[in-house]
């Protein structure tokens, strides 16, 4: 009997339609259990990916659209999106934003994620969108802390600051899931702030994201594997 495979690794499907996705996620077969449809599907029949990935072949799914609008808005979609019975669902980490996302959800399995500050920026980025002055894993790790206060099941945060938000005494019982996660070795591409999978996990992650040292491979289920040999044993409890 096969063994289901680790569900630590979620593998973004960071390609252009559904034949691509439904192709690669073919080609890594079992060795991947969770996958991550993004905003950049959307248009290319990225939620008929994911119903198909969720409800004909078992995998776990993140829908990853980091939805920020008007509480109003916000409410409306994830009350519409949820009902894909999805296990992930994104949004950004603004509390009023969270609030009205928990709202939305009306005690639907899907757990909300809130983006704290996204993986591919740093200081001299948030200076120019006039975030506040500070250090940018201080700021990271107090959204991820009002984000939590506000309802969110979880954060999406860079792995630099996943050791100071398991810390937190809101964080007990709720995820932390990194992207920017690149093996030993791999481009950095566009990701700013990055760590190996095991040290990402080691610091309190749950779920790892990895997107183009998969896809990009000329043997994605072997890179996948690759990245679960990489990953350390699982927590006691």
């Amino acid at each position: 009997m096969t063994l289901p495979a680790d569900d630590r690794l979620i593998v973004a499907l960071d390609v252009p339609n559904v034949v691509q996705g439904l192709d690669l996620v073919n080609r890594i077969g079992d060795a991947v259990s969770f996958y991550k449809v993004g905003l950049g599907m959307l248009t290319g029949g990225g939620l008929a990916l994911a119903n198909e990935l969720k409800q004909e072949m078992g995998k776990r799914v993140f829908l990853d659209m980091k939805l920020y609008d008007i509480g109003a808005t916000v409410e409306a979609a994830v009350r519409g999106l949820t009902a894909y019975d999805l296990d992930f669902l994104t949004v950004m980490g603004d509390p009023q934003v969270v609030r009205a996302a928990a709202e939305g959800k009306q005690g639907r399995a899907t757990q909300i994620l809130a983006v704290t500050i996204l993986t591919s920026l740093d200081r001299a980025d948030l200076d120019a969108n006039l975030i506040r002055a500070g250090d940018l894993a201080e700021i990271t790790v107090e959204r991820a802390a009002r984000a939590f206060e506000a309802g969110a099941d979880g954060v999406i945060t860079s792995p630099n600051e996943a050791a100071a938000i398991r810390a937190l005494p809101q964080a007990a019982g709720k995820l932390i899931v990194t992207p920017g996660i690149r093996p030993a070795g791999a481009a950095t591409g566009d990701q700013k702030r990055i760590a190996t999978p095991a040290r990402a996990l080691s610091d309190g992650a749950d779920h790892i994201v990895v997107g183009r040292p998969v896809w990009q491979a000329a043997d994605p289920r072997a890179a996948a594997q690759a990245i679960l040999g990489e990953l350390p044993a699982r927590r006691a409890g």
